[in-house]
């Protein structure tokens, strides 16, 4: 009580409660709660109280903290801002309440009772869409790697499934939330370029242009070098074009800048410094991507390639030349990929729990009951927590499909595993058995079947119960075959475009005026007003019926 008062005189906005254990024995936390209420309401102050156990039951309680302290001081005053957008929608006719993609891959209501989820969320939704692709092309492993002005993100989606990290690290504070495991690294369109004082070396980013794009935008108000300025430059992007046409780029402007930084402390020429740049950041983006799938112990020529985001198009040919992919894919909208990723995901909450289940590889059945028992306590609680959720939002307890899981792991080992539960209620030893197998198989496919350890023993750590009800998902165009050559119409005429030391003409298209079938090979420029899509000598392009454009190497 005395704290209570003592943080409302320090001019306190929220307060957050974490007790160490409480994710076993919530009892001392929810009291601690109550009584910051009761102080609060005497004090006739009204301000949130946020106990962790109420939001992230799950061990290591500075991670809990920090996760409940970002609950308070970011996700609930977004929601204020998220419900005047949902009202805004209302307004004009919408007959539905506004849906944020969250961290697990799912869409949430802005009414969520957990809001931190949210939390860099946008990247996630192009993972989300390249599944959703990945099932109309037959693709179960899928390398999803997105560009934009700041940042190369990358994902793997194996077996159909996308990982999920279970205590992600964020801005150096680590998170109880469950995250679609993405890798990335600081290099994008946006980049500044910049010599190193000493070396003379090029250094990429970390920092970028962002929005302003680069000098080569008169009012970005920027005097530093971007990777644009170089695409500029080179002939890569229509000055005219951009946004549209939104946004005026001056080449000249560009090169002054690119020729007073780096050509001429490089005793090079603009176009050879520029090409240097790019080379330079294609090599990054090539040894990060193959460097993800192989560190896992994947082979590249397993998995197609989606590349999308704004800048994708720009960089697909350079980062996936000499890597062995299966395929290469290009959508059409590859600059709003990410948010039509977030339109094909469910409408679906997720709660996790820790628990502490431990069983021998012989193990009577008496003790595997047990821990189903304790396994589906979980659940059932879980359950209740999902379903208030969809209750919130108008749907009926009958309308919700749950899905159980769990964390398991060899028992002494550091990491587990994410399962989804191959039986919907867990009670007898035959149930235990299916989710040990399940565990097993899954860990043959990330590890090696001969890294199994079963005679260490099970620990599972973890129930996750996640809830969907049916939504309306994006419906892929089904154009029919033109034919390999393209439309006059989609024409647009020639630019020069310089690349290995000499300048050539591309031909440039107009991407949207491209049909199904339409075969196009390099050099030639495909433009949009959201994005453009290089395609170099050496390579060529096929779109297909579904407006995806299919990158291969040609000799």
């Amino acid at each position: 009580r005395q704290a209570t008062r003592e943080l409302i005189a320090a001019g306190a906005q929220a307060i957050v409660i974490c007790l160490l254990q409480s994710h076993k024995n919530e009892s001392s936390e929810t009291r601690a709660r109550d009584i910051a209420r009761e102080e609060l309401a005497k004090l006739k102050v009204d301000i949130p109280v946020f106990a962790s156990v109420d939001y992230y039951p799950s061990r290591k309680e500075s991670h809990r903290m920090n996760t409940t302290i970002l609950e308070a001081y970011g996700a609930e005053p977004s929601r204020q801002t998220l419900k005047k957008v949902s009202d805004r929608f209302k307004k004009h006719g919408a007959k539905f309440d506004l849906r944020v993609m969250a961290t697990h891959g799912g869409t949430i209501s802005w009414k969520a009772k957990e809001l931190a989820r949210t939390i860099v969320s946008g990247p996630i939704g192009g993972v989300i869409g390249s599944k959703l692709l990945g099932e109309y092309l037959g693709d179960e492993n899928i390398a999803c790697s997105d560009i934009g002005g700041t940042s190369f993100d990358v994902a793997l989606i194996t077996k159909g499934n996308f990982a999920i990290k279970s205590d992600p690290d964020m801005a150096r504070l680590v998170l109880s939330l469950p995250l679609v495991a993405m890798d990335s690294v600081g290099a994008g369109a946006g980049s500044f370029v910049r010599l190193d004082p000493y070396s003379k070396s090029i250094k990429l980013g970390p920092d970028s242009a962002g929005y302003r794009v680069g000098t080569c935008w008169p009012e970005s108000g920027l005097d530093t070098v971007s990777v644009s300025d170089c695409h500029v430059v080179l002939g890569y992007l229509n000055p005219d074009n951009f946004l549209g046409g939104a946004i005026k780029l001056d080449v000249q402007r560009a090169r002054d800048h690119i020729k007073a930084q780096i050509a001429d402390p490089l005793g090079l020429s603009v176009e050879d410094a520029a090409a240097g740049v790019i080379e330079l950041l294609d090599l990054t983006l090539s040894e990060y991507l193959r460097a993800n799938i192989s560190a896992k112990g994947y082979n590249p020529a397993e998995f197609t390639c989606f590349s999308y985001g704004g800048a994708g198009p720009v960089h697909t040919y350079g980062y996936t030349e000499g890597v062995g992919f299966k395929d290469v894919v290009v959508p059409a909208w590859a600059a709003g990929f990410s948010a039509f990723g977030c339109a094909c995901a469910d409408f679906e909450y997720r709660y996790d729990k820790s628990v502490d289940l431990g069983v021998a590889q012989l193990a009577p059945d008496a003790d595997k009951e047990a821990a189903c028992r304790t396994l589906q306590d979980a659940w059932s609680e879980l359950a209740l927590k999902v379903i208030d959720e969809f209750v919130l939002n108008g749907y009926k307890a009958e309308d919700v499909l749950l899905i159980p899981g769990y964390k398991m792991q060899y028992m002494g080992q550091l990491n587990d595993l994410e399962i989804v539960s191959p039986v919907t209620s867990a009670a007898s030893a035959a149930d235990w058995n299916q989710i040990v197998d399940a565990f097993e198989n899954t860990y043959g496919r990330v590890y090696a079947s001969s890294a199994r350890s079963p005679e260490l023993g099970f620990s599972i750590t973890g129930a996750i119960l996640r809830g969907t009800v049916v939504t309306q998902k994006p419906v892929l165009p089904e154009d029919e075959d033109a034919g390999p050559t393209p439309p006059q119409s989609a024409y647009l005429g020639t630019r020069p475009f310089y690349r290995h030391k000499r300048w050539v003409d591309a031909a440039l298209w107009k991407m949207e005026s491209l049909k199904a079938g339409n075969h196009i090979v390099g050099p030639a420029i495909i433009e949009s007003d959201a994005t453009t899509f290089v395609v170099p000598d050496g390579f060529a392009t096929t779109i297909d019926k579904h407006r995806l454009f299919h990158l291969k190497e040609v000799r």
